[in-house]
């Protein structure tokens, strides 16, 4: 049979043993750095002490620093129990299927409410806006969080439409790992190349799960050829699949050498205890058929002579990928790959900060103060109430509610946290802490923005920014109702604060003109319209603005943009400026891109931008 949870929890127990060892070691670390912040604090003076100090303090202060680190250090074993993932694929993957099972073994719910084509079906729990349930996507990332044998996971769910959006490349930015979801039938898809650049740009240990072998496949070789091809990513089956379709018998773990016999799962509930048979058990042939035996031991042949072993430090670089198989709609192989995740998965990550304006360091979750990052904001949760919300993903020490901590953007502002919430999609309960790799809601009364950093201790910390990335659609948005301004203006503002779209003007604009929506895609134009009109009852229209389909900012400034156009060299470029007044050319296609960035390398044109710090 199946190994039970237990054995993962005791796998989890001893990595939280020996992370144990790693108490002293963060105490001496909040020594080195608290003592390093007070003294970098003296000589940096404005500058927001961010240097390390070279002087060294005496052995009094340092304990003094210690002690007062201690206070907020969160303990190993909640570090090494702590998963944290994301899914990415492309439309019709089967991602929504897969996490309500996932969600299924966690415990989080009961039954599993497979998104399908009418509106009669049950929903998923990670669908929860309105919009979502009428069309039966995903448009907003989620996070839901549950315990498995021992284990606290955080599921970050992405949007998994055609048009998806920026909330994917932010959601993505608090995951510590993707598991990237591939149709067995059609391979890699145009949306699913486009995430994984994601991912490497992020440096994300990624797992491969190949679904719906339930149903005629491409051959698993083919599958892992096309994938280390395009990506360069070298792929390591953990699980095998024997045949497929109307044929699929199961999986073998190359690991264990067992065979895990398919049985087709309730579509609702946990899959039924499967059969299990060594691979060299007499019984094997018999039970899948000679033809498919022969071919399973052939394949293990060739897994042994061209596969390399897996190699933790290569997984978590992202240079190689643990690769299994199975079907979530049937329930088959997904426990299998969730108990081999938490073995295999990344803990909470080490984060880059900027330290005095030098190369990036890394800050670990061991370091003894609490620091956090706003990857989300989300408005009107409860549409009973006009309500804020912004998602922090822990990154460091312990949170406690009703701490107070400094807002790195806003200079070392005190924010109180006195309201926080443990979130399960649209659901939300208080939480009194949380630690490295949790996800956190905290109510927003304009305070944050996407990309903040927050902290305790003297030393000021500021992860980099989580950038705009650039748009592909723009459009006029017009409010033919002056009576609702003030709703429309409120509305769209709150829109614009939780990154739903990006919001540009023209040049000569000086705020009393339609402002321009720039989208990655044109699904968030209509989830702008709708959330208006269903969440502050207003009425808008929009009016495309043909031919402009690429967008780069110029770090060089408004002088540069003048003298180009000056020289005559931007004819035919729309000129328009973000919510920071900051230049952003509209290209017609990408060859007069890359003509300008040949032509004109001065612009200092950039794909993305990070919101300014306030002086």
């Amino acid at each position: 049979m199946s190994a039970a949870p237990e054995v993962e929890a005791a796998a989890l127990d001893d990595a939280a043993a020996a992370a144990a060892d790693l108490d002293d070691a963060a105490a001496e670390e909040a020594a080195a750095l608290n003592g390093a912040a007070a003294d970098g604090e003296a000589a940096d003076g404005a500058e927001g002490g961010t240097r390390r100090s070279r002087r060294g303090g005496s052995a009094a202060a340092a304990a003094a620093a210690a002690a007062a680190g201690a206070q907020w250090a969160a303990p190993a074993a909640e570090i090494a129990r702590r998963r944290n993932f994301a899914i990415i694929s492309h439309p019709d993957a089967g991602k929504t299927t897969l996490t309500e099972k996932l969600l299924l073994y966690g415990g989080a719910i009961q039954e599993a409410g497979a998104v399908r084509s009418r509106a009669d079906q049950r929903k998923a729990t990670s669908d929860w806006m309105e919009l979502e349930k009428q069309r039966g996507i995903s448009i907003t990332s989620t996070v839901l969080s549950f315990e498995y044998a021992g284990a606290q996971i955080n599921l970050l769910d992405t949007p998994g439409h055609q048009d998806f959006s920026e909330d994917t490349y932010r959601t993505l930015a608090a995951a510590d790992n993707a598991v990237m979801l591939v149709d067995a039938a059609k391979g890699l898809e145009p949306q699913t190349r486009k995430l994984f650049e994601v991912c490497r740009l992020r440096g994300l240990p990624i797992f491969t799960f190949c679904n719906k072998l339930d149903r005629p496949s491409l051959s698993p070789f083919e599958l892992l050829d096309q994938i280390e091809g395009d990506f360069g990513l070298q792929m390591v089956p953990v699980l095998w699949p024997i045949g497929d379709g109307p044929n699929f018998q199961g999986v073998l773990d190359r690991d264990t050498n067992l065979v895990h016999l398919f049985e087709r799962g309730d579509r609702t509930g946990r899959a039924k205890e499967m059969g299990t048979l060594e691979l060299d058990d007499p019984e094997l042939p018999i039970a899948i058929g000679e033809t498919l035996y022969n071919q399973l031991r052939e394949d293990v042949e060739v897994l042994e002579g061209l596969i390399e072993p897996l190699d933790m430090a290569k997984v978590h670089a992202g240079e190689q990928s643990p690769m299994f198989f199975g079907s979530a709609m049937v329930n088959f192989g997904v426990e299998l790959f969730l108990k081999r995740f938490l073995t295999l998965g990344q803990g909470p990550a080490p984060r880059s900060i900027s330290s005095g304006g030098n190369a990036a360091e890394q800050l670990t979750p061991e370091y003894p103060e609490f620091t956090g990052f706003c990857f989300k904001l989300q408005a009107n949760l409860d549409p009973r109430h006009r309500d804020r919300l912004a998602y922090i993903r822990v990154v460091s020490g312990r949170f406690e509610k009703g701490m107070r901590v400094s807002h790195s953007r806003m200079k070392g502002r005190t924010v109180n946290l006195t309201q926080a919430q443990q979130l399960f999609a649209q659901d939300r309960e208080s939480v009194s802490e949380a630690f490295p790799g949790d996800v956190i809601g905290l109510n927003n009364p304009g305070v944050f923005a996407i990309g903040d950093t927050i902290y305790t201790g003297a030393r000021r910390v500021a992860f980099p920014g989580i950038p705009s990335f650039s748009p592909e659609c723009f459009a006029y948005i017009r409010n033919p109702n002056p009576s609702t301004y003030k709703n429309y203006n409120k509305g769209l503002t709150q829109l614009l604060d939780e990154g739903a779209v990006q919001l540009l003007r023209e040049r000569s604009d000086d705020g009393n003109g339609s402002p321009i929506l720039a989208a990655v895609g044109t699904l968030q134009f209509d989830v702008v319209q709708y959330r208006l009109k269903d969440e502050y009852g207003v009425e808008t229209r929009l009016e495309a603005l043909p031919g402009f389909n690429t967008a780069r900012w110029s770090n060089a400034g408004w002088d540069a943009v003048d003298a180009a156009e000056a020289d005559g060299k931007l004819f035919g470029i729309f000129q328009a400026k973000d919510r920071f007044g900051r230049p952003v050319l509209l290209f017609r296609n990408e060859w007069k891109l890359q003509q300008v960035m040949a032509d004109l390398p001065e612009l200092e044109l950039v794909p993305w931008a990070a919101p300014p710090d306030i002086v």
